[in-house]
């Protein structure tokens, strides 16, 4: 499926005429409904996606994740011969950088790996909030490009936060806000996102803001030692 922007003004209007008397868990399960169901999400538990990371200029890189559910996550980004791998297996992180000089596996630190945790949750903060130790809020609506927004904000264990843009006929994310506080400072990252396609019976979006998805394959087996700091590097 392409996912199209819909809403003229007058749709957004009526959205926002009506915004007062909708709930968080309306929301919530709107958007769980459009992605094609909490109980297909929650079925998926490892995740490929290969595609480009568009640097501007016409200059493309090549990236691959990984997810293995609940907590385990790998990111690769190969340009001009050179591959950058940031990983983690559930409790350590590591990372190899040659763009640095580092050819050699490196371990990181919790607060170097944040934006990576968040993002080994297949599901999302969307699915099984309260299990997971999410907190929950609407926001009202914001105009994100003519499209007036419904706006949740979701607070992780960790007091990390992210904002959430869902679309008011299609209850789809349109754009993610991120707050990571890393080493005591606040950091703010803003994805849009679109395009979505179906995988294994769930909608994910291809268009990730610089980073375009061209194939997804979902519960394929993959090696959980992929994720782990290599043993020759001990």
């Amino acid at each position: 499926m392409t996912y199209l922007r819909l809403g003229s003004l007058l749709a957004g209007l009526c959205v926002f005429a009506s915004a007062h008397a909708i709930t968080v868990d309306e929301l919530v399960q709107k958007n769980l409904d459009a992605r094609g169901g909490a109980d297909k999400l929650r079925a998926i538990t490892a995740l490929h996606q290969s595609g480009k990371y568009r640097l501007g200029g016409g200059l493309e890189a090549k990236i691959d994740s990984y997810q293995l559910g609940p907590d385990k996550v790998r990111f690769e980004f190969s340009l001009q011969g050179l591959t950058q791998v940031n990983a983690w297996d559930g409790a350590q992180g590591w990372q190899i950088a040659p763009f640095q000089g580092r050819k050699d596996p490196q371990k990181t630190t919790y607060d170097d790996n944040k934006s990576l945790i968040d993002g080994a949750d297949i599901g999302g903060p969307l699915l099984d909030a309260q299990k997971k130790g999410i907190k929950l809020e609407y926001l009202g609506t914001e105009d994100i490009d003519g499209t007036n927004a419904y706006k949740l904000r979701a607070t992780f264990k960790n007091g990390d936060s992210r904002v959430i843009y869902l679309d008011p006929d299609q209850y789809l994310e349109i754009r993610v806000v991120d707050h990571t506080i890393v080493r005591g400072q606040e950091q703010v990252q803003s994805t849009d996102l679109g395009e979505y396609e179906k995988v294994d019976g769930v909608y994910f979006p291809f268009e990730q803001g610089q980073i375009h998805i061209e194939s997804a394959e979902a519960n394929k087996p993959i090696d959980v030692a992929m994720f782990s700091f290599p043993a020759s590097a001990h």
